[in-house]
């Protein structure tokens, strides 16, 4: 078990910008989205601080400081 703060990647997507849910979830499911380097289709996958998160070719990292932070 991981007692270390985490975010679904669909919020986190939507903290860096992504302006709906709905947005969010096409892309993940579309497989547009990467985290650490391999496809990821799951919405609600558990990110940590740390991990890396690409979009368009564009990379976010994960830290405490993302808008809706980490639960």
């Amino acid at each position: 078990m991981h007692d270390e703060p985490t975010i679904r990647l669909d919020h986190f997507l939507q903290a860096c910008g992504i302006p709906t849910g709905g947005q969010a979830k096409q892309l993940i499911q579309n497989g547009n989205v990467m985290v650490n380097g391999q496809v990821e289709t799951r919405r609600r996958k558990k990110l940590r601080e740390g991990d890396e998160v690409e979009l368009e070719g564009e990379v976010f990292v994960v830290s405490a400081a993302t808008d809706d932070g980490l639960e």
